[in-house]
């Protein structure tokens, strides 16, 4: 009988510990079962997923898109096992949880009470900041990403997604026309982020195309919790996070714009987490509590 699931371990380990015999310790074999288990997978697959030399092993560009999908299994089999042995435990010890400032405040901030008072032997310590953290040098035990994944070495979960709106006061439209169409906001102030100029060229749909139309104003702020703080003093548009603007917007604070051109996609949230053999329980509990609160979106509209 083939043996799916030891020999995608064994490949996911190789790649994640840069070697066999980094991984045939955490495996419990041999490296020379370690590397018959690698070569027994590429010969069912029909390709090379390692490209091994006497110094280093690569991936190849096959071994690149099994990595991916493969580590997602092997942890999710290492989950459920977890779950169904009762290996687990209890959830308990710190945990380290980073994620921007935005999603900290609107979205962490209400529901971490329940979080604590349902695992009472977890001690949180949240990193909300808007740069990108490095989570293992950094000892993260979960980070919340927004936006497509770089990095195919963590496990990541789903938790939800989201739309960026474009919205002003109703103070500044008071003050300013309100804009019809997206050529309109060449006459309007912007509130805009000078280290990230890609969040300056807004997508619209315009005669049946996708344009992109770079926006400007007298205001450059480069962080979204800021930038809402500055339009709801009616001091400009933005173009920000549904989950950031999804209070304001419900209390009338801010008002959408232009929603029947704007493009953009919608983008994913993931919580992310180093992939480790025997997972400690407070990290899975963390996540599945995310993807439980977060199912609906509470930043929907």
């Amino acid at each position: 009988m083939i043996d799916h699931a030891s020999e995608m371990a064994a490949f996911v380990r190789v790649v994640d510990a840069k070697g066999f015999s980094a991984a045939a310790g955490g495996l419990g074999l041999s490296p020379s079962a370690v590397s018959k288990l690698v070569t027994r997978l590429e010969t069912r697959l029909g390709v090379r997923l390692l490209q091994r030399t006497t110094r280093a092993l690569h991936l190849t560009a096959d071994g690149e898109a099994f990595y991916g999908a493969a580590r997602r299994i092997v942890a999710e089999i290492e989950t459920l096992e977890n779950e169904i042995t009762g290996q687990s435990g209890t959830p308990h010890g710190p945990l380290k949880v980073t994620t921007s400032l935005a999603f900290s405040t609107h979205q962490l901030a209400p529901i971490i009470g329940e979080f604590l008072q349902r695992y009472p032997a977890v001690q949180l310590e949240l990193l909300p900041t808007d740069r990108v953290v490095d989570v293992i040098d950094e000892r993260i035990d979960v980070a919340i990403r927004i936006g497509k994944l770089a990095d195919t070495s963590f496990m990541a979960r789903k938790i939800g997604e989201d739309v960026r709106l474009i919205c002003a006061a109703p103070s500044y439209l008071a003050r300013r026309r309100t804009p019809q169409r997206p050529e309109d906001l060449a006459h309007h102030d912007c509130i805009v982020n000078r280290d990230r100029p890609e969040l300056n060229r807004w997508p619209f749909r315009i005669d049946g195309n996708i344009r992109q139309i770079e926006v400007n104003g007298r205001l450059a702020v480069n962080e979204g919790e800021a930038q809402m703080r500055l339009a709801l003093q009616g001091l400009g548009i933005v173009c920000l996070t549904r989950l950031t603007l999804a209070g304001a917007i419900r209390r009338g604070d801010l008002v959408p714009l232009l929603g029947d051109f704007y493009a953009e996609e919608p983008v994913p949230i993931h919580a992310v987490y180093p992939h480790r053999r025997h997972l400690a329980p407070k990290v899975p509990a963390f996540v599945n509590f995310l993807i439980e609160k977060f199912t609906p979106p509470p930043w929907e509209i």
